[in-house]
């Protein structure tokens, strides 16, 4: 499989990990939901995110959901690996090994610890360093979850400095995230900086066509209709603008409904019962269940998202 460049673009689901009602790994479900994914279009996969539960994985079972997700895709799309870990150690570990089992690159996120522009570039030299010139690496933004701010003007010197990263996950909302999508691509149209790929991690697509109309190169975040990120960045990028928010507009309201904070999770992996692609919607402890009200919501905003797409596509 050929390795991440900055070149990347369209739709890398970050995929849920499938558990069986007493926990343990579902691997069969892991091979439905890849095949889900992959009938629905998407460009590549992200496994370890946040929204993969990795902090919940051994190191054993994160190697092996990598193996079995590299084996079931085959090689037919691009599969990056989270490794963002307190340790150096442990993260080149897992690099080494997701790498030589023939992930395309990795992702690192920064750790909670770093606080001013220097402390955040050494930190990344330091990834760059440990990983090798050969690691493509995407950098995740997510102060959210990272409790960390990374500047535009940092985030444009560990690009100009730091040849192995190639990819930007940009998820710094709510925040300056438009403005930096925008900042980072003047930079780069005035040769600033070398052109890198951008894609959007906020919450399942939330701003998705405001972010590719500011420059952004696609989406690297999860939804339980992969289908509308694949659908609004195909319109996009053929130039149709308007049909891009009108698709996003049909799916936003349960798109919203499943990012509220504690559930979220839950929530699309009901939806992915539901759809077939996975067996149970398990979250691994600890971790929240959805009440019969939380259902009921979900019921009604699934039937209502099927008439709006009805009708757009009648009318189109």
């Amino acid at each position: 499989m050929p390795l991440l460049t900055e070149k990347a673009r369209g739709v890398y689901v970050i995929a849920a990990t499938p558990f069986a009602e007493d926990g343990a790994l579902d691997l069969a479900s892991t091979d439905r939901m890849v095949d889900f994914y992959l009938e629905r279009g998407i460009d590549g996969l992200t496994l370890l995110g946040v929204m993969g539960e990795a902090p919940k994985l051994t190191a054993a079972e994160s190697r092996q959901i990598v193996r079995r997700v590299l084996a079931r895709t085959a090689g037919r799309v691009p599969v990056i690996v989270g490794v963002s870990s307190p340790g150096l150690a442990a993260m080149r570990e897992l690099a080494q090994d997701v790498m030589a089992d023939g992930a395309a690159g990795v992702m690192v996120a920064p750790v909670s610890t770093l606080r001013s522009d220097d402390q955040i570039f050494d930190y990344f030299s330091l990834v760059a360093a440990t990983l090798g010139p050969d690691v493509p690496v995407a950098l995740q933004d997510h102060p959210l979850a990272t409790g960390v701010q990374l500047p535009t003007s940092v985030i444009l010197r560990i690009f100009k400095t730091l040849p192995s990263f190639v990819m930007l996950k940009h998820e710094d909302w709510p925040g300056p995230g438009l403005a930096k999508i925008s900042a980072i691509r003047a930079a780069s149209d005035k040769g600033e900086v070398r052109r890198f790929s951008i894609l959007s991690g906020n919450g399942g697509g939330l701003f998705l066509p405001e972010e590719l109309s500011r420059g952004a190169d696609g989406a690297m975040t999860g939804f339980a209709y992969p289908e509308m990120m694949v659908d609004v960045c195909a319109a996009h990028a053929g130039g149709d603008i308007e049909r891009a928010h009108d698709l996003f507009d049909a799916y936003l309201p349960l798109a919203r409904y499943e990012q509220q904070a504690g559930i979220g999770l839950a929530v699309r992996k009901h939806l992915m019962v539901q759809r077939g692609a996975i067996a149970s919607a398990m979250v691994r402890k600890p971790g929240p269940a959805l009440s019969a009200a939380d259902r009921a919501d979900i019921e009604r905003l699934v039937r209502r998202q099927e008439r709006r797409l009805h009708a757009l596509d009648a009318s189109s």
